[in-house]
C-alpha cells in the first residue's frame, strides 16, 4: 500500500506530537509549505483549524509523530487512511 502525502495549511509551522492529542509533547515543529505522509489515522483530542474542527489525528512516520487533521488538507472530513 503506497502512503499518500497531503499539504498543511499555507502559512502554518505545525507543531508535531508524541501522541493524538494536544496533552502530548511537541517533538518537533514542521516548516512551512511541507506535505506530510499520512500512515494512519487515529481519534484523539478536539482541534480547531484551517480545515474546521476535527479530533482526527494524522500519524506521519512509522513511530510515534503526529499532528492534527485539522492542519492537514485531506480533501475529506473523514478518515482517508487506515486506522492506527
Amino acid at each position: 500500500m503506497s502512503i499518500q502525502r497531503y499539504p498543511v495549511a499555507p502559512g502554518v509551522r505545525l507543531n508535531v506530537r508524541s501522541g493524538p492529542g494536544t496533552q502530548y509533547p511537541i517533538i518537533r515543529t514542521l516548516p512551512l509549505g511541507v506535505t506530510v505522509p499520512v500512515y494512519c489515522q487515529t481519534y484523539g483530542t478536539w482541534v480547531n483549524g484551517p480545515y474546521g474542527t476535527t479530533n482526527i489525528w494524522d500519524k506521519i512516520d512509522d513511530g510515534a509523530e503526529y499532528v492534527s487533521d485539522a492542519y492537514v488538507h485531506t480533501g475529506s472530513d473523514g478518515l482517508v487512511a487506515s486506522r492506527c
